[in-house]
C-alpha cells in the first residue's frame, strides 16, 4: 500500500468529502509521510528564507509561513514552514502534521518555550504561541477548513487518537 491508499480506498473517500468515515494513518504510512514531510519541509524552508519568501511560499494551495521555535530538548533554533491564517495581527496555525496520531516536534517545541519567530514574505516577527480556547477553535474550525480543507480530513483521522491545536500567535 502506498502513502495515501488504504483499503477503504482513501483517494476515493477524500474525492467524495466522506471525512468521518477516514480511518487513521498506519504506522507504515506515517513512517513514509513524516519521511515526505521532514524531507519537503528542509528544502521549502531554505528556498523561502533564501528568496525572502517570494519562492515556495505557498504549500497545497496554501499560503505558508516560516515558524522557528527553541528545542525542546536542544535549546537549538528549529525551522518549520507551515500554512497559516492571518486574524487580524495575529497569525494562525495548526498543529496537524497531515493527520498522523501524535503532535508534531514544533508544537513540543511550543509547549516548553512559547517565544517563537514568524516569517511571512520576508517580514520576521517575534511573537508568543498560545493554544486556542474551546471557544476559539468553535470559531477558528470552519475558517481554517475555508484556508486549507485538508483539515476536515487530518481531524476525522485523528479523532479519538488526539485533538489537534490550533495556535495564536501575537
Amino acid at each position: 500500500m502506498g502513502l495515501y491508499s488504504s483499503e477503504k480506498n482513501d483517494l476515493t473517500m477524500a474525492k467524495n468529502k466522506d471525512y468521518e468515515s477516514m480511518p487513521p494513518w498506519t504506522a507504515k504510512q506515517e513512517k513514509i509521510g513524516k519521511r515526505f514531510i521532514k524531507s519537503i519541509a528542509k528544502w521549502q524552508t531554505k528556498v523561502y528564507e533564501l528568496t525572502g519568501g517570494r519562492l515556495w511560499n505557498t504549500f497545497l494551495g496554501c499560503k505558508c509561513a516560516i515558524l522557528t521555535t527553541t528545542g525542546a530538548k536542544t535549546g537549538l533554533p528549529r525551522k518549520t514552514p507551515l500554512l497559516y491564517m492571518q486574524d487580524g495581527e495575529n497569525i494562525v496555525m495548526v498543529a496537524s502534521t497531515g493527520g498522523f496520531s501524535k503532535d508534531p516536534f514544533w508544537y513540543k517545541n511550543i509547549q516548553k518555550n512559547p517565544q517563537v519567530q514568524v516569517q511571512v514574505g520576508a517580514v520576521k516577527k517575534t511573537m508568543t504561541a498560545r493554544e486556542a480556547t474551546k471557544d476559539e477553535c468553535e470559531t477558528l474550525w470552519p475558517q481554517l477548513d475555508e484556508v486549507y480543507e485538508g483539515y476536515k480530513e487530518y481531524r476525522a483521522r485523528t479523532k479519538g487518537i488526539r485533538k489537534i491545536p490550533i495556535l495564536i500567535f501575537s
